[in-house]
């Protein structure tokens, strides 16, 4: 097998482009999970990654004679990185805390963000032109594009800011996020969501 692919250049080049991405893309994935202390998947990335490493990186790195073969290393290489930051956002590991300002202190986007799922932290600051209210969020990863599209869509003028938080410890948060509730609804129809859950509260208290 091994001759089979040093006898032939195609194959060759195929082979180095393929397993460069392979194990390039396992040590980004490794490294973003250690940076972002998940100890155990960079632990088990580190095995697939040293795995790669010595049954194919060995038969890439005696073979980088000729120009073609470098070429097709630097480019598995760069590809493999893309891929790697790709598959991690993809798995969205971990939570994101997202800091919403709004003008409109009279309205009530901290109950209609709770209404939908969301852990909502609020209170009252001051800005250049009066109050504001200000909202603290906690989602997972995976919603995040969800939620900002959602306080959007409640207030357009909204400041909004993204973080991720190192250390998550008390409180109510993590378990007050409805992952199913916050998956079910669609932006473009989140007053008519929010209307229905106004009326069956309305209801219910009846």
């Amino acid at each position: 097998m091994l001759q089979a692919i040093s006898e032939n250049q195609w194959l060759m080049l195929l082979t180095i482009f393929v397993i460069n991405i392979a194990y390039v893309s396992f040590l980004t994935m490794r490294t973003i999970s250690t940076l972002k202390g998940y100890r155990y998947v960079a632990a088990s990335l580190s095995v697939c990654e040293t795995f790669i490493y010595i049954m194919g990186l060995g038969l890439v790195l005696d073979n980088l004679d000729k120009p073609q073969n470098i070429a097709a290393y630097a480019f598995g290489f760069g590809i493999g990185i893309l891929l790697g930051i790709k598959i991690e956002e993809k798995l969205a590991l971990g939570y994101l805390v997202v800091n919403a300002i709004t003008a409109e202190k009279d309205k009530d986007l901290p109950m209609m963000l709770r209404d939908l799922g969301y852990g909502v932290t609020h209170g009252y600051q001051y800005g250049r032109d009066g109050e504001r209210t200000n909202l603290q969020i906690l989602t997972p990863r995976r919603y995040e594009k969800k939620l900002i599209a959602t306080i959007k869509e409640l207030d357009p003028k909204a400041f909004i800011i993204s973080y991720e938080p190192r250390t998550i410890h008390g409180g109510f948060w993590t378990r007050g996020i409805r992952s199913r509730q916050v998956e079910q609804y669609e932006v473009e129809h989140v007053e008519e969501v929010l209307d229905e859950i106004s009326t069956d509260g309305t209801q219910n208290g009846k």
